[in-house]
């Protein structure tokens, strides 16, 4: 019996890696389809402010797990708070704006930019190495993905200091979730209960300052209905499940597994608008990235997980904990 005793092991990890990226992928899609109905339906233009809603919303999720015990008391300090929540909220701030100012197509150029850019930060951070087919995978995925987003690219000065902004902070702030956990011993639960409140207190307090400035629109001013109302709450509480799931996804998976298979949930974005919306969208050349993006993702998760696919210095008490992440 004790050879199956790894296998089982190994089924374990490969069975809950799968759980928290399907409960990742449907929360991120939810929010996209909640928010766009919120969005275009109910004219609620304020997207920094809702994001500071759904992290009020997670911090009272966190404050009642923490009541009922689920939670545990645990120590960050508070300089790394303030730098997550500096990366996380130039982040938020920096693709609203890079939205704004950029066309559609750079606008996916500078999200498609942010796997090497955290390939990079694993690089001289974490010294970890890739093998050649680990990097033609992560190619063939961008290219893919490229392929079906990409259309019209015009780029201005503004525009590109907004998208470089967003790229890095958000890069830097997904490579700290995993960066937090690691050092000191944390629990996606933990760690949401640290960064959250800041995080929700900072966005309500800048964001309808910031959703003027983008939309020339104020929250005071807007029509609050019973039906925009229940999107509002239908989306905070989708939030909840999508913060959580990324703080899961990243801490098994490391930052760039996160955006590589990420970029699954673009694909069914596509698909689903597809479905709902029409097919008038749907031409070779999209289909085609979205099969070269799949292919590209399969390979990216084969090539990683062999030995020397994806390797880092081993250190004597972290080596059994670095060999499970992809």
């Amino acid at each position: 019996m004790a050879p199956k005793a790894p296998a089982s092991k190994a089924d374990k990890k490969a069975a809950v890696d799968a759980a928290a990226w399907i409960f990742n992928v449907v929360t991120s899609v939810g929010i996209i389809i909640v928010n766009k109905a919120l969005m275009a339906t109910y004219g609620f233009s304020f997207a920094t402010t809702l994001t500071g809603m759904h992290f009020a919303t997670t911090t009272l999720m966190t404050a009642v797990l923490r009541w009922l015990g689920y939670i545990q008391s645990s120590h960050l300090p508070f300089s790394d708070l303030l730098k997550f929540v500096l990366f996380a909220n130039f982040s938020i701030v920096g693709m609203n704006v890079s939205l704004m100012w950029n066309s559609v197509g750079f606008y996916q150029i500078a999200k498609l930019s942010m796997i090497p850019v955290s390939c990079l930060l694993e690089v001289v951070f974490d010294k970890i190495r890739y093998s050649r087919d680990t990097k033609l995978s992560i190619g063939v995925v961008l290219l893919g993905v490229a392929v079906c987003t990409v259309t019209d690219v015009s780029v201005n000065t503004r525009g590109f200091i907004a998208a470089l902004i967003a790229v890095w902070s958000t890069a830097l702030q997904q490579y700290y979730v995993h960066f937090l956990q690691r050092k000191y011993s944390l629990s996606s639960f933990n760690l949401l209960g640290h960064t959250a409140p800041a995080q929700a207190a900072s966005l309500l307090i800048v964001g309808p300052f910031l959703d003027y400035w983008l939309t020339s629109s104020r929250i005071d001013h807007y029509n609050f209905t019973v039906a925009s109302t229940a999107f509002i709450l239908l989306s905070c509480t989708i939030a909840i499940g999508t913060n959580l799931s990324q703080f899961i996804c990243i801490g098994r998976f490391t930052a760039v597994s996160f955006q590589v298979l990420g970029h699954m949930k673009t694909i069914l974005v596509l698909t689903l608008g597809f479905l709902f919306f029409g097919k008038e969208g749907l031409n070779l050349h999209v289909v085609f990235g979205m099969i070269l993006a799949v292919m590209g993702m399969v390979w990216y998760g084969n090539a990683s997980s062999k030995p020397g696919g994806k390797e880092r210095p081993k250190h004597p008490e972290t080596s059994e904990q670095n060999d499970e992440k992809v």
